[in-house]
């Protein structure tokens, strides 16, 4: 699918309408990407958050991008795996990627960055999430014209090797 891509790097650097921030339910920064987010967009994202009172897992809220290159950073909240059914975790797995994308639609955001939500700390089995998010993107895609394009950033080579070979099946 062409509004589909696939990059291997930082997703902090990232010029785009919105980035994705795999969040824990406080919103209030953490370790990996979160973690990661939360210092280059600097102090104003902590407190912006601070007011948003948390975040449930599978939901979605849209803040100001602050100092990143992104204007928007859109915080979702995966599932932490082992904790729940596996069923469940899936289900909520896609309802992130889901409602990032309606609140993307939302706001007319043309261009959004995904990092591999629940695959770090929160140990969603590598190759299960990358078919849920492609799959879930996907279908998102097919029935809306916004976001014009999804590009799911990888940091490590074992996830942008998973992604490259479930999107050349595609």
């Amino acid at each position: 699918m062409s509004r589909i891509k696939l990059i291997q790097g930082d997703i902090t650097q990232l010029a785009a309408d919105a980035i994705v921030n795999a969040a824990n339910r406080s919103l209030l920064g953490g370790g990996g990407v979160d973690g990661a987010i939360h210092r280059a967009a600097g102090p104003e994202l902590l407190e912006y958050c601070r007011k948003l009172n948390g975040c449930e897992t599978g939901a979605a809220r849209l803040t100001p991008g602050f100092r990143l290159p992104a204007r928007y950073v859109i915080h979702t909240v995966g599932p932490v795996y082992g904790t729940m059914p596996p069923e469940q975790a899936e289900k909520l797995l896609a309802d992130a990627y889901r409602n990032s994308l309606k609140l993307a639609a939302k706001y007319s955001l043309g261009r959004i960055a995904f990092p591999n939500i629940s695959t770090g700390v929160y140990g969603f089995p590598k190759e299960k999430a990358a078919e849920i998010a492609i799959r879930t993107v996907s279908g998102f895609l097919n029935a809306s014209d916004l976001p014009k394009e999804v590009i799911f950033v990888c940091f490590d080579d074992e996830n942008y090797r998973i992604y490259k070979r479930m999107l050349a099946l595609k």
